[in-house]
This record gives C-alpha cells, sequence and structure tokens, in this order.
C-alpha cells in the first residue's frame, strides 16, 4: 500500500525556522515528481508551493515562498524535505507532501489556482505549522 507520512511541523515564532519530512513507503518515490502543498485553516483548497523533479531534483517555488523555502529529496531514504525560513504568520497551515499528476508546465500555467485533491497521485495527512508570536 503507498503512504506518505509528514512530520516535522510544530509552533514557532515569526522569522524561525523548521524542516518538514515527507517518508514514502509502497511505491517507486524516486521516479515520482513530488509537490508539497498547504491548506490554510478552515480552507479546503490547497495552495502548491514547491515542487521536485523525479528525474535530476531540480525544483521550482511559487514566489510566496521563493527564496524562503527550499525542497530537497534523498532517494535511497525515500524521503522529501522542505526547509523554511524566515516564516511569516500567513504560513501557517497544513502541510501535506503528494506525487503530482500535473507536470511542472501545467502548475505553472496555473498559477494561484488551487489544486484538489484529483490533481494528486498519493497524498499524506499533512503537518501543521503554526507561524504565531
Amino acid at each position: 500500500e503507498a503512504q506518505l507520512v509528514e512530520s516535522g511541523g510544530s509552533l514557532v515564532r515569526p522569522g524561525g525556522s523548521l524542516r518538514l519530512s515527507c517518508t514514502a513507503s509502497g511505491f517507486g518515490f524516486q521516479h515520482y515528481d513530488m509537490i508539497w502543498v498547504r491548506q490554510a485553516p478552515g480552507g479546503k483548497n490547497f495552495e502548491w508551493i514547491s515542487f521536485s523533479n523525479s528525474l535530476d531534483g531540480s525544483s521550482f517555488y511559487v514566489d510566496s515562498v521563493k527564496g524562503r523555502f527550499t525542497v530537497s529529496r534523498d532517494n535511497a531514504r525515500n524521503t522529501l524535505y522542505l526547509h523554511m525560513n524566515s516564516l511569516k504568520t500567513e504560513d501557517t497551515a497544513l502541510y501535506i507532501c503528494a506525487t503530482s499528476r500535473l507536470p511542472l508546465s501545467t502548475l505553472i500555467r496555473r498559477g494561484p489556482l488551487p489544486l484538489t485533491e484529483s490533481d494528486f497521485g498519493y497524498w499524506g495527512q499533512g503537518t501543521q505549522v503554526t507561524v504565531s508570536s
């Protein structure tokens, strides 16, 4: 059974840092493009924030996190990471990792339009990040 399990979320002050992890099992993680998405408190939609290419490990970020967040992957450990720096209160959300059904070009064209679960292949339950003083 395919599974994604996120961890590392917590309460952090503005300006702080966190590292989220997403561990995969039950499928060939190294062959899948991976995305991090987030769901704001009380929201139903998913904002995609980063993309990790399975072929060359390259990454892409939306403007709201560019320069502050870095995604990396360790295929030997079947794990995707999200390094989050200079956190802001507006980063408060449930952070979810997922395999992407959409290529990067489509994600970019969609811009700020939210994703739905139909855009994911596999996804986890998420880890909560709360940024507050």
